[in-house]
């Protein structure tokens, strides 16, 4: 048995370290796949908070997997293990088996896994921890106590600084589509040999208060008794490939499509990436102003990039004392492109060179 059990110990422990710190590289990542589930659970008073247990779940994961590998106070941590496993194991469970959620973030934007892969890691590490957890009083510590107690203490602390920097920063290690050196066109495009998914339109008209879905080649067109209600795309076949970019859509506040004046720009472009006015720090201003100056004399065109509505909008730039441009993008989509707000970024004909924090701008 003592084999079996140190080779669970050290999948468990190896696992869980690896999965904190690709989480702990984007702590808000994880914190925007909590909202999701949040969202589809009928939790929304917990959104919140996603952070923080953000924060604290990444910084367990790797405190978790040290003190099974070194085998430091087994009966708490391997019955906190367990309690976790099973928690995840639902969270995938319900990911896989209801279908509202594609993705776990298992292991970040780094290493994606379907709902399917992300649930059987998980049976299998229910599996291992129930094990290590029935034996736990078999296994004892690796080091010494003093030597121990040190390694947790580098176990407590990593986490907490790297989670910071990483805050007040960007992510050490872009995983993300928005990565510098990416263009951005060839990135909206669907691998080679892909297929694309197919979709219907379905149109719905209405008579004697009943509605009815038709195709375009069905519908009642010579039929006036019939009145036209609503069209929907409807899904019909599902691809095997979609591209990694596919909701970078810029458009000004009229709803016109701005894509072409950003990307095929051929001085460079600065976009200032500000989803919630609401939500941006501070102490960047001064930068950005500074390019706004460049701007003027035509040396490179400026740009914000916000989801929030007009009169927001016009608050937020006299509190900062900027005036600038903004087109509008889906939040979604600026959160992807940058994990600060507000988040600068350079193109060069749509090929990213730079990305930065505010508190980075150079």
């Amino acid at each position: 048995m003592k084999p079996i059990l140190i080779l669970f110990r050290l999948v468990v422990g190896v696992l869980f370290i690896f999965s904190g710190l690709i989480k702990a590289n984007d702590p808000l990542g994880l914190s925007y796949k909590m909202d999701e589930f949040f969202e589809v659970l009928h939790l929304p008073f917990l959104v919140p908070f996603s952070l923080a247990f953000s924060l604290v779940m990444n910084a367990f994961e790797i405190i978790a997997g040290f003190a099974v590998l070194l085998g430091y106070r087994m009966r708490i941590f391997s019955l906190l293990l367990l309690l976790l496993i099973i928690f995840f194991t639902f969270l995938t469970g319900f990911a896989l088996f209801s279908g509202l959620i594609r993705e776990c973030g298992c292991f970040g934007d780094c290493i994606k896994l379907t709902a399917e892969q992300s649930f059987w890691k998980d049976v299998i590490l229910l599996v291992m921890i129930v094990v290590i957890f029935i034996f736990r009083n078999r296994i004892e510590p690796l080091f010494s106590k003093r030597t121990t107690n040190i390694v947790m203490l580098l176990a407590v602390l990593f986490p907490v600084a790297l989670q910071w920097y990483t805050l007040a920063h960007l992510p050490i290690v872009d995983c993300l589509p928005y990565k510098v050196g990416n263009n951005i066109p060839e990135k909206m495009k669907a691998p080679p040999g892909s297929t694309p998914d197919v979709y219907e339109t379905v149109l719905i008209y209405e008579k004697d208060g009943k509605q009815q879905e038709f195709s375009e080649e069905n519908y009642p067109w010579q039929d006036s008794t019939w009145k036209y209600v609503d069209r929907k795309d409807k899904l019909i076949k599902k691809g095997n490939a979609e591209p990694p970019i596919k909701d970078f859509i810029l458009t000004d506040f009229d709803g016109n499509n701005q894509n072409d004046a950003v990307l095929k720009e051929t001085r460079p472009v600065y976009l200032l990436l500000v989803r919630d006015v609401n939500e941006a720090g501070w102490g960047w201003e001064d930068k950005v102003n500074a390019l706004l100056k460049q701007q003027q004399e035509g040396k490179i065109v400026v740009f914000g990039i916000t989801s929030s509505n007009k009169a927001d909008l016009e608050l937020f730039k006299a509190a900062h004392r900027i005036e600038m441009p903004f087109l509008q993008m889906d939040g979604t989509a600026i959160k992807t492109a940058g994990r600060s707000t507000p988040c600068l970024l350079l193109l060069d004909k749509g090929t990213i060179k730079g990305k930065w924090h505010y508190n980075d701008i150079p």
